[in-house]
């Protein structure tokens, strides 16, 4: 198989270097969900370059961008857009919200109200809105990265279960190395990096055939089996009371199908899975009471099943 996944990622990651120091392997999972056609929830303390790595990734593959600043006030049609009354023809046009972009920062999406939140769901999972009755389609490349502080919950709303599965991947960002620190500090000195980014790529033009490339990536039936041996033992935990969904199942083989082509093979390793099972399982999972009173969360959970669960061995393809 031709490279051209690895060759988008490192062009992209190398670009948008630059302007975001520190963050390459944060930044690979943002782009496999983008080549899995997945969404992305980056989850973080403010001050961690949230906002600047979803811009730079956008300046750099050239993808129409939008940003959605989420605030308890924000309407659903001020999302998803709404149909305004035009006295010259006596007809009303639809006047599209920011959804209609390619790449949609959504931030701080859980100081929005459930109700404007719900305005996602569709656009999220079946790239279209409808808005009275009628329904008006998304693009293809239509992804959403949405951003939410997970310490600050004044003034904010718990994103539902529902709304959870809607993301492929749960990111968090954390702080850079005191050598990235430092770099940070000396390429700012009197200017702004995402300032000078431009496309490195045409990501409009190139995602049709890497959605391909990463459809024709070889799953073992080793690694299926080790998938579902992995959600299984999550479902069947004593701690959890919801575990992982059927769209989690096709989430996880397409993420490893889109990580194993941004590494340059034609076929899917069990070290894929096991990479992507925390940021694409944990935020998934539903925990007893009891569970949180024993200081267990998602993130342990996961680890725990991983250990336990036996790795396939496969021969490289």
């Amino acid at each position: 198989m031709t490279t051209s996944s690895s060759a988008f990622a490192r062009s992209v990651l190398d670009a948008a270097g630059h302007a975001v120091v520190g963050l390459d392997d944060q930044l690979e999972l943002v782009l496999i969900g983008l080549l899995a056609r997945g969404h992305v929830l980056v989850e973080d303390v403010p001050g961690t370059g949230k906002t600047s790595a979803v811009r730079a990734i956008a300046a750099v593959t050239g993808l129409p961008f939008g940003r959605l600043q989420c605030t308890p006030d924000l309407l659903p049609t001020e999302v998803t857009g709404v149909n305004v009354y035009d006295q010259a023809s006596g007809e009303f046009r639809f006047r599209p919200g920011p959804v209609f972009r390619s790449l949609l920062l959504v931030d701080e999406i859980n100081r929005a109200t459930p109700r404007t939140q719900a305005a996602l769901l569709e656009a999220m999972a079946e790239r279209q809105v409808t808005v009275d009755g009628q329904s008006h389609l998304l693009g293809d490349e239509f992804t959403v990265i949405a951003t939410q502080n997970p310490v600050e919950q004044a003034g904010t709303f718990p994103l539902p279960e529902a709304q959870m599965d809607r993301f492929l991947l749960r990111v968090s960002f954390g702080y850079p190395s005191r050598e990235a620190h430092l770099d940070i500090l000396r390429g700012r000195r009197g200017t702004e990096p995402l300032d000078h980014l431009t496309p490195v790529v045409q990501a409009m033009d190139a995602l049709p055939g890497l959605w391909d490339e990463v459809g024709a990536v070889h799953v073992d039936t080793s690694i299926e089996d080790y998938v579902l041996d992995l959600v299984e033992g999550l479902r069947d935990h004593d701690e959890i009371a919801v575990g992982p969904s059927v769209r989690a199942v096709l989430m996880l083989e397409q993420a490893a199908r889109a990580a194993a082509a941004v590494a340059g093979r034609d076929h899917v390793l069990p070290d894929d899975v096991k990479r992507l099972a925390q940021p694409l399982l944990a935020h998934r999972l539903v925990l007893h009471e009891d569970a949180g009173v024993h200081g267990r969360d998602p993130q342990t959970l996961v680890a725990d099943v991983l250990a336990s669960t036996r790795v396939p061995v496969q021969l490289e393809r």
